[in-house]
């Protein structure tokens, strides 16, 4: 009878206990941290300020020199 506990944790309770511990840590890395989300967002920003840009570009381009887009 001595034998049987030991026996019980390492074969039922330490198994249970290692999936439930690594399934909470799936679950808390599941969504951005703040830090990320802030990051994120100041990289969208500057991906619309440069599309910004581009088409300002394009379209000085376009009065300037009328046939750049064929010479590329």
């Amino acid at each position: 009878m001595g034998e049987v506990l030991p026996i019980l944790l390492v074969t039922i309770c330490l198994p249970l206990w290692i999936i439930f511990h690594y399934i909470t840590k799936m679950k808390m890395s599941k969504g951005l941290s703040p830090e990320d989300e802030k990051m994120l967002s100041e990289v969208w920003e500057s991906a619309n300020k440069m599309q910004e840009r581009i088409n300002t570009l394009e379209r000085i381009l376009d009065i300037e020199a009328p046939d750049w887009r064929r010479r590329s």
